[in-house]
């Protein structure tokens, strides 16, 4: 498999992003290539002494880069030499077979719809992210890339969402639920109570809606939302563990005491700590697209970026979107789309 990884829009520079990647290839023999895209001067300078002295690594020179501050669409179609640009490309003619970055998320998701297109069927892409809980993790989809839905289109992350919890996160009969205010069928907006009739129709261990209490007591296993609700749910929680970490950080240290008390607890704290750690998993996944795409975190380290690497090879040798293409089609018609059409239009007869 090959794997190409824009190594420019990280926080930490391109020398994280290349250490992370050389993790990776250490850790996994089945990756044949991987295309490390970027300024060729910033990539050569990062390099250890010596070079990388791995035969499978390609340096591919990209003159420009997407910033956090560029309209993604806007630059996408402005920066063609891009490195999120380059590295789709390399997926899009063949030469690649997933794709890794840290850089700007509506960058990533424009470069994806533009230069590889959706998966026949699928109307919108989906941006994944995985949530950890005590028990184990859910999918919550979409987690940012869409504002405005449609139903067939939280139907189709259902239908993504519980494949990438299935082949991916290794749960064999993933809980379904939509997002809304309450359980009862009657609960939620226009979205939600269309998307809830659609899902019902669909192949799917559909449990119904679920509220946010239920999302971190091991209920479910994907979480079907609209993109303004989940990116919501998803910076909140990120803000809620960093300020539950640092609340125990000040009152564990409060006073001679505690901080003894804290000492023996060090090895709880630590597992804790690790069961959460979000760079266990790499990033995000954009379903819904001809190619694997990989959003890792703008802030992530070594250890983040291999995780991504390794996910991105796992989604190949999975089949995950030769899986979406064939549950989708038959979910279409299930549904009574025309298979040209999946804008929730009833097809013609």
């Amino acid at each position: 498999m090959r794997i190409a990884v824009d190594v420019m829009g990280g926080d930490h520079g391109c020398g994280v992003v290349i250490a992370g990647a050389k993790r990776a290839l250490d850790a996994n023999d089945e990756i044949s290539a991987l295309y490390l895209v970027g300024d060729k001067a910033a990539i050569h300078g990062a390099l250890p002494p010596g070079g990388f002295r791995d035969h499978r690594v390609r340096v591919v020179h990209a003159s420009e880069v997407l910033t956090m501050e560029d309209k993604p669409v806007a630059a996408v179609r402005r920066k063609k030499d891009s490195s999120i640009a380059r590295a789709v490309e390399l997926l899009h003619e063949g030469k690649a077979d997933a794709v890794v970055s840290l850089g700007n998320t509506g960058g990533i998701f424009a470069a994806a719809t533009f230069k590889l297109g959706r998966i026949p069927g699928v109307d919108r892409g989906g941006l994944a992210a995985i949530m950890p809980t005590c028990q184990r993790e859910f999918v919550l989809l979409d987690a940012g890339a869409n504002i405005e839905c449609k139903p067939i289109h939280l139907a189709h992350f259902a239908i993504m969402g519980s494949i990438y919890s299935r082949e991916i996160l290794g749960c064999r009969n993933p809980r379904v639920g939509v997002l809304s205010i309450g359980t009862e069928d009657t609960k939620g907006n226009e979205l939600t109570l269309e998307a809830f009739h659609l899902c019902k129709q669909l192949e799917l261990n559909f449990i119904g809606n679920v509220e946010g209490h239920d999302l971190f007591c091991g209920r479910v296993d994907v979480v079907v939302c609209d993109g303004f609700v989940g990116n919501v749910v998803l910076k909140s929680c990120e803000s809620l563990a960093v300020t539950i970490f640092s609340l125990l950080k000040d009152e564990l240290t409060a006073n001679p005491r505690r901080k003894l008390g804290a000492m023996l607890a060090q090895n709880a704290f630590r597992t804790i700590r690790r069961r959460m750690d979000p760079d266990a998993y790499g990033g995000a996944p954009l379903l819904g697209f001809n190619g694997a795409v990989l959003k890792a975190h703008g802030a992530a380290r070594e250890r983040a970026i291999a995780n991504a690497v390794r996910v991105a090879a796992q989604n190949i040798q999975h089949r995950v979107n030769q899986t979406i293409t064939s549950e989708v089609a038959r979910a279409n018609q299930r549904l009574g789309l025309a298979p040209a059409s999946v804008d929730g239009t009833p097809a013609k007869n």
